[in-house]
């Protein structure tokens, strides 16, 4: 049949060549290929697989073979984003908050090294508040608040004895923590203005107690207590004088004299009784009175005069009035005139109105009419300072008197009694 193509039975397939290899990548039957031109010049010539010199075909992968999971790729990437990102995220709010971006206005310069005093040393003042604090107290005595400092474990406390003067049953103390107790009078001293109390606890902290003679104008100091009911307030000041003589008093009452420490460190009412502490912690006095500019107690406040009864002079009495219920006062064996100079017109000295048989300045040889000008070297202006001088020493001490006699200027030396009251 004629369709425009010559089509003819190809030939068999040669037999196969004896040596060649059966799994030959040629075609074993190329000459029988139904696509081959029959008339074609060309021949396919079987031979031996030639020898590849080029590099090694890539394997092909099975796409049925089983694969190996990436989830725990995945998720290795996936914490190890997140931690990058914390990371990330937690510097980046470091730096803004101390560069201040991000959070407002930024104000102020860069920080400083703290400086050496807010270390608060144990020497530092607020070293020294901190360990004096404990032992402080507020005295509350019907309704009136006045303050106090312990001076042994088992609960005795210094106090004026303006702070204590009308307790009763209901006198209570309370701590720089909070805690309060009861308390009870051991015994007062209106003339010298001190009081001491016990507390009704088997423990307690007491102060460190310091010498009032080895203070000077100047040493830095700390007064304690809760002026106007402000419980442990602390301020700070200055020595400002010594044996600065005062008298005080109501009106009809008890006449008190002091030779007082003088400070400018801050003190109200309701600081009467506390603590004066020098720079090292130790207690130096017992602040008693202000001077002040009001016209009445109410309107009184600080003008920088403050004055403390000297700690040794307290401790004194504070010890005769634990051990034998009351106080011994000094007397030199005279009366005087208080109020103003009592020698000739423009001089000073106390002058001696009568003088005791007997007793201290006859002793010494002085005689009424004599004009006490020094005690110790300390100079006096008038009566009141030789009456407060005198009780800022113990019974039997001796001191030294300088006195003017007519316009003849001599020397003595006293030794102090207790009055026999």
């Amino acid at each position: 049949m004629t369709d425009g193509w010559n089509w003819r039975q190809p030939p068999p397939p040669p037999p196969a060549t004896p040596g060649a290899p059966a799994d030959s990548p040629w075609w074993s039957d190329a000459l029988t290929d139904p696509w081959r031109d029959p008339y074609a010049p060309s021949a396919v010539v079987v031979s031996s697989a030639p020898v590849s010199t080029g590099p090694p075909p890539e394997p092909v992968v099975d796409p049925d073979a089983p694969r190996r999971s990436i989830a725990p790729v995945l998720l290795i990437c996936l914490v190890t984003a997140l931690l990058a990102g914390g990371l990330g995220g937690t510097l980046g709010f470091v730096f803004a908050t101390r560069s201040g971006v991000g959070g407002g206005t930024a104000l102020g310069g860069p920080p400083l090294a703290a400086p050496s005093a807010a270390q608060r040393a144990p020497d530092s003042l607020a070293g020294v508040a901190k360990q004096v604090l404990p032992s402080v107290v507020t005295v509350r005595v019907t309704g009136a608040i006045g303050s106090g400092f312990v001076i042994s474990p088992d609960g005795y406390v210094v106090t004026n004895d303006h702070v204590v003067e009308g307790a009763n049953d209901t006198m209570s103390v309370s701590f720089s923590d909070g805690s309060t107790a009861s308390a009870t009078v051991v015994g007062r001293d209106p003339e010298s203005d001190l009081a001491v109390i016990k507390v009704a606890r088997k423990s307690v902290t007491a102060v460190s107690l310091g010498d009032s003679d080895s203070i000077a104008v100047g040493d830095p100091v700390l007064a304690f207590g809760s002026p106007l009911a402000l419980v442990n307030t602390v301020t700070s000041g200055i020595v400002s004088a010594l044996d600065r003589t005062i008298q005080a008093g109501e009106p009809g009452g008890t006449v008190r004299y002091y030779a007082a420490i003088q400070t400018d460190a801050a003190v109200n009412q309701g600081n009467s009784g506390g603590p004066l502490v020098d720079a090292a912690g130790r207690v130096v006095g017992v602040n008693s009175v202000i001077r002040s500019v009001g016209g009445s107690d109410a309107e009184a406040g600080n003008i920088g005069l403050a004055f403390a009864i000297p700690i040794n002079q307290a401790m004194r009495i504070a010890r005769e009035i634990i051990d034998h219920g009351k106080a011994r006062r000094t007397v030199i064996g005279a009366e005087v005139s208080t109020g103003g100079p009592s020698g000739a017109t423009g001089s000073t000295g106390a002058r001696l109105r009568s003088v005791q048989p007997a007793g201290p300045a006859a002793t010494a040889g002085l005689k009424s009419g004599d004009v006490v000008t020094k005690i110790n070297g300390h100079l006096l202006e008038d009566g009141t300072d030789l009456i407060a001088l005198v009780r800022k020493y113990a019974p039997e001490s001796v001191v030294a008197v300088e006195y003017r006699r007519g316009t003849k200027v001599q020397t003595a030396s006293v030794t102090l009694a207790a009055d026999a009251k």
